[in-house]
């Protein structure tokens, strides 16, 4: 930049020179220069007005349009967009079918401690064992008096408990906020939510996960926040899950069995209405795992899914349904049942040796004769058996939505002889649990349709591939009506509803050695009603009872299972919307309200 001198040499002594002041040309110029740096400074005041002005124009336009695309759309909640969503928004609820709460999340604290920040760490190790009284004062000292900066004490508190140890007034015991997982009904429906434990945790928040049950089978569904509350509805009714226990319970104890479950399941869709396995235990406080021992020894294992037994005499029906859809037999084809009765060198023999002769296929199931079964099982032969049992899913564990399914693998024989083919017929050689079973009579029950049990809610019929012609399933629900009415389980008849079903009672294997007891039994009761138009089915199964109200003990399916379903089926009929309805021909049947 060129400056212009305020007094040019020249023009002063030309001003000199004509007499004029000098000292105007001084004062002319600094004016001129005056002039060009506010006009300067004023063009760059200017260019950085137009700079701000068009910015504003451009933010509020941002804006502007923002208002109006918002304006113009449906309103929506917000989505957590965080990598900590799953633990801000929580774990999603589990309801029953008609939507009652059977897992949610309640807001709690945690304790931990500071031990460098505590005053009396002595007197708060001695109030906090009063007020907790499962912990040892020796450990709580250490902990307090050691070179630790932190101590988780206790991972959750009741609000009680929190102002117990509040009103210690110790600065170094501090409360952390978090989430724990509350089952409102304690006990009830245990073996199907499972539990919850603890992953990622800090002092401020802690992660909540499925650590069995449908709670660990569902855990990425339950923590995902693309939920946005709505609960994981199951196909379990709270109202008859709780009579089925208490029945289940009661008859437990009177039948001194070991262990029970039972089984309902809708024949159409497969929803699983009710599952109950005893002994249980609350999932609020849930125990651990056994580290020794049996494992059906543990309130964790679950019966009716885990438990593969000998199922006995339920099978029976299977031989006779398939022997019929093969054309093979009718209902009233005669059978021989006379002995001997030898294969692979064995002896077939029947209950306490009796000998019930020539007997139709109907009469073999009503009496439960192993022989007429195994007649039945060499003329379908070990090919075709394997096929009938493998479609209806005795092959495999059952698809359910629990993570103990898996472990519910039947127990095939090795080699699969014609010896076993008639074991297996009269529920020998294959161990299943009773939720197969279930599974089994459905398919009967509706008519010769494959389903698949379920622990969510459906919204209709859910039938799978056929696996049995319609005329073989009707024969053999008639044939499972007359056991009721006329054979092993003439106890199940419950006054104004018709029940349909069969017996078995199988010898335990013993754990070690081989071969079975001789006083200890795996009773079951396989039902479907009503009779004349099946709508459910019950699997009542009972390890190790024994009768003891008459003379001598009584250890059959017909003494023990079959009166605790009659008292389960009186209980829980009117709850499925069931009724006692006339007819002229039969009696009191059922008809859905």
């Amino acid at each position: 930049m060129i400056r212009t001198p305020l007094r040019p040499l020249a023009r002063i002594l030309d001003a000199r020179g004509k007499g004029e002041n000098p000292d105007a040309i001084e004062r002319e110029n600094l004016r001129i220069r005056h002039e060009q740096m506010r006009d300067k400074a004023r063009a760059r005041a200017e260019s950085r007005l137009l700079v701000l002005g068009v910015l504003f124009f451009c933010a509020f336009s941002v804006i502007g349009a923002r208002m109006g695309v918002l304006a113009g759309s449906e309103p929506a909640e917000p989505r957590a967009q965080a990598s900590g969503a799953a633990i801000v928004t929580g774990r999603a609820d589990i309801v029953d079918r008609r939507g009652r709460i059977l897992a949610t999340n309640m807001e709690t604290h945690s304790l931990y401690a500071h031990p460098q920040q505590m005053i009396e760490p002595e007197r708060a190790a001695d109030e906090l064992v009063k007020i907790f009284p499962e912990m040892e004062k020796e450990r709580l000292l250490k902990d307090f008096t050691g070179k630790r900066k932190f101590v988780w004490v206790r991972k959750t508190l009741s609000p009680e408990q929190k102002q117990a140890v509040h009103d210690i007034g110790e600065p170094g015991l501090l409360f952390g906020p978090r989430d724990m997982r509350l089952y409102p009904n304690g006990k009830l429906a245990s073996h199907i939510l499972g539990g919850t434990r603890f992953g990622h945790e800090d002092v401020r928040w802690a992660e909540v996960v499925g650590s069995a049950g449908i709670e660990k089978y569902f855990d990425d569904e339950l923590r995902d926040p693309a939920r946005e509350g709505r609960p994981l509805e199951l196909s379990i009714d709270l109202t008859v899950q709780a009579a089925v226990e208490r029945v289940l319970k009661g008859g437990m104890m009177l039948m001194n069995a070991r262990g029970a479950a039972a089984v309902l399941m809708d024949v159409h869709s497969g929803e699983v209405i009710s599952v109950a396995s005893l002994p249980d235990f609350d999932p609020n406080s849930r125990p651990l795992p056994p580290t020794q021992g049996s494992p059906s020894d543990s309130p964790l294992f679950n019966r009716a899914v885990q438990g593969v037994y000998e199922l006995g005499s339920a099978f029976k029906i299977f031989a006779a349904a398939q022997a019929i859809d093969l054309g093979l037999v009718n209902a009233q084809t005669v059978i021989d049942t006379n002995p001997p009765l030898k294969v692979g060198g064995f002896r077939i023999g029947e209950f306490r040796n009796k000998n019930y002769g020539m007997q139709t296929v109907e009469e073999v199931i009503i009496n439960s004769s192993n022989r007429g079964t195994a007649r039945l099982a060499l003329s379908i032969g070990q090919k075709r058996q394997q096929d009938f049992l493998k479609d209806l899913g005795f092959f495999e564990p059952t698809p359910f939505e629990i993570v103990e399914a898996k472990g519910g693998k039947p127990l095939l024989p090795a080699k699969w002889t014609d010896l076993s083919s008639v074991t297996i017929s009269y529920g020998h050689g294959l161990s299943s649990s009773p939720l197969h079973l279930a599974a089994g009579y459905a398919a009967i029950a509706n008519g010769g349709r494959k389903v698949k049990p379920t622990l969510l809610k459906q919204s209709g019929p859910q039938y799978g591939p056929r696996v049995m012609g319609e005329a073989a399933a009707s024969a053999a629900q008639v044939m499972l009506r007359k056991v009721v009415t006329e054979g092993t389980a003439s106890f199940a008849e419950v006054a104004g509803y018709h029940v349909a079903g069969k017996t078995g009672t199988a010898d335990k294997p013993k754990e070690r050695g081989g071969g079975y007891y001789k006083d200890k039994v795996i009773a079951t009761f396989a039902s479907m009603f009503p009779a004349t138009d099946p709508k459910y089915v019950l699997i009542v199964t009972l390890d190790e009872p024994v009768d003891t109200t008459g003379d001598r003990p009584r250890r059959t399916a017909g003494w023990t299972a079959v009166p605790v379903a009659r008292e389960m089926i009186t209980r829980i009929a009117p709850l499925l919307d069931l009724r006692p309805d006339f007819s002229t021909e039969t009696g009191l049947t059922l008809a859905r309200n």
